[in-house]
């Protein structure tokens, strides 16, 4: 698809950065007679297709030259994957005001303190609000999630109203007594709206999302059989979740100790706000976990995903400083997998029950759901909301597709159903919203403290290196009297044979070094070449192996 034209005077551009094909990094630009406004700025954790990697960004880079438009960024929720890449922005314009409600903006003050960043613009607001910002008028909606104060976005413009629900669920008995603001989806849509952006991580799970206190029984059944230690991991953000946690600790006599540096973080700025409500005497420090017996207290911990860095992974490796983990403990995983985590998650589950560790998790007990709306519950927003277009957002490739096709079935023409991925253009313009144009959105890469440093040839040689081995080849020849002085020397790391394997190949490569200084060879780059496809071609034939090749020619 060719680049966008010039955008017409009155039409509302949208250009996902992120999140539309894949779980994670969510990011869209809103653009209007030359204002922009951003709506989240998350990240993507790394899979293992991303070795080395610390964290995905949104695509950054589409803003580079036109920064000085951006109006604000709003964020509809606190988590990572809507929040995690705002520093990142900053550094490009530090003075972007930033709207969004009051947990999410204090949670995200905190992120920015980390970062040394202190020179930001906030601008509170709360479900009800209605702000004017450039050429958009904001309207914002509670809904729930698996975080507090959650927001969705009505954006009025010219070009029409668009409503973006952020990550979402209808559930109608929230820990928080907090209820999705169905009633102002169905006043937006009698007054007309003309572009739906939902949430799609849940559009193909059939029926309702069950209630979050329905897992509450499960952990009651957990907490009465644990004998000894009991770990839950679960998000740092899932203040609903350790509520519960909390409860049931109280009920069952057991202390509380946090373990993870996020953990800590969120869990003590959503105590301070008052999102989350600790017992007294319940909290103790990890330094006092000494004093207690196992069976007194029940650790939360960050990990649920598998992260190598993580408190859990490091208990299952038996690489924490403090806390162990054995035969006839128990771990309760109280998250679902993210999509590319699995092996991940799988490998900790290994490592705890091979220590003998009971682990206790949503596919053999009823100890997590979601926090995203499900396909009857997406089905009723439709059919509330009657829009005239439809824009599926959040989610893998499938899950947009599954949206799509929800909203066809409620009366959205099917080619008003747009499946779109990050960086394919949308224009709305009198109630038609149309793909117009592509712009390059790939991976941002954070690699300890480079960001956009690593490409796909850098990824791809680190594949390489951790799946097929490294040989290093040197060689030492006279370009003058054309000779070959001292080697070939073949060695190998990450290739299981021994080096005594190379004597073959070494005779054939240190033949053809001599066949091309005969010819002229003047060139080390030349030689380096021929090094490099000769050895190449002997691993592959005999090995059907790809390694990283790495000679070096010096020249006397």
């Amino acid at each position: 698809m060719a680049a966008p034209p010039r955008l017409a005077r009155d039409t509302l551009r949208i250009t996902p950065m992120g999140g539309l094909g894949d779980v994670g990094r969510n990011m869209a630009s809103f653009e209007i007679n030359g204002e922009l406004l951003l709506l989240d700025c998350g990240v993507l954790f790394p899979g293992e297709d991303h070795p080395g990697v610390d964290l995905i960004l949104p695509g950054l880079h589409l803003l580079d030259d036109r920064l000085d438009k951006v109006k604000a960024l709003v964020l509809t929720h606190g988590h990572e994957d809507h929040i995690g890449a705002v520093p990142y922005l900053l550094r490009r314009r530090p003075d972007i005001p930033i709207y969004g409600s009051r947990l999410t903006l204090a949670l995200l003050r905190e992120k920015l303190r980390e970062h040394r960043l202190r020179e930001t613009v906030y601008r509170e607001v709360a479900e009800g609000d209605r702000v004017s910002v450039g050429q958009f008028d904001l309207e914002f909606l509670a809904v729930n999630h698996s975080i507090p104060d959650a927001l969705a976005v009505a954006l009025r413009t010219k070009a029409g109203l668009v409503l973006h629900t952020g990550d979402f669920k209808t559930d109608q008995l929230p820990l928080d007594g907090r209820l999705t603001d169905l009633g102002g989806f169905a006043r937006l849509g009698a007054e007309g709206v003309d572009l739906f952006m939902a949430d799609s991580t849940n559009a193909e799970v059939p029926g309702l999302t069950p209630h979050e206190r329905d897992i509450e029984p499960a952990l009651e059944r957990v907490f009465a059989s644990a004998r000894k230690k009991l770990i839950v991991a679960c998000f740092a953000s899932h203040i609903h979740r350790v509520q519960q946690v909390l409860n049931v600790a109280g009920r069952h006599k057991r202390k509380v100790v946090y373990v993870g540096r996020s953990m800590i973080r969120n869990m003590g700025v959503a105590r301070d706000l008052g999102y989350l409500q600790v017992p007294g005497n319940t909290l103790i420090d990890l330094k006092d976990i000494e004093h207690f017996r196992d069976d007194e207290v029940v650790i939360i911990s960050t990990g649920s995903q598998g992260e190598p860095l993580s408190a859990l992974s490091r208990i299952a490796n038996h690489e924490h400083p403090v806390i162990t983990a054995g035969d006839g403990d128990v771990v309760l995983l109280a998250s679902s997998l993210i999509p590319g985590n699995e092996n991940s998650v799988y490998r900790v589950i290994n490592g705890l029950a091979r220590n003998g560790v009971r682990v206790v998790h949503k596919g053999n007990a009823m100890v997590h759901v979601s926090g995203h709306a499900s396909a009857d519950e997406l089905l009723y927003c439709y059919n509330l909301l009657k829009p005239k277009n439809a824009m599926p957002v959040h989610g893998e490739i499938r899950h947009l597709i599954a949206n799509a096709n929800l909203a066809v079935q409620t009366g959205v023409a099917a080619k008003q159903a747009l499946v779109v991925e990050d960086g394919t253009v949308v224009d709305l313009r009198d109630g038609v919203a149309k793909t117009v144009g592509r712009l390059e959105c790939g991976y941002i890469f954070v690699d300890g403290g480079t960001v956009g440093e690593l490409g796909d040839a850098e990824l791809e040689e680190r594949k390489i290196l951790g799946e097929e081995g490294f040989i290093s080849i040197i060689a030492v020849v006279n370009l003058h009297n054309g000779t070959l002085v001292s080697g070939p020397d073949i060695s190998a790391r990450g290739f299981a044979e021994a080096e005594d394997v190379f004597d073959e190949v070494r005779k054939t490569l240190a033949a053809a070094i001599q066949r091309a200084l005969d010819d002229g060879a003047e060139d080390t780059f030349q030689l380096q070449q021929l090094a490099r496809r000769t050895v190449g071609r002997w691993v592959n034939q005999k090995y059907r192996r790809r390694p990283m090749i790495v000679p070096v020619i010096i020249a006397t």
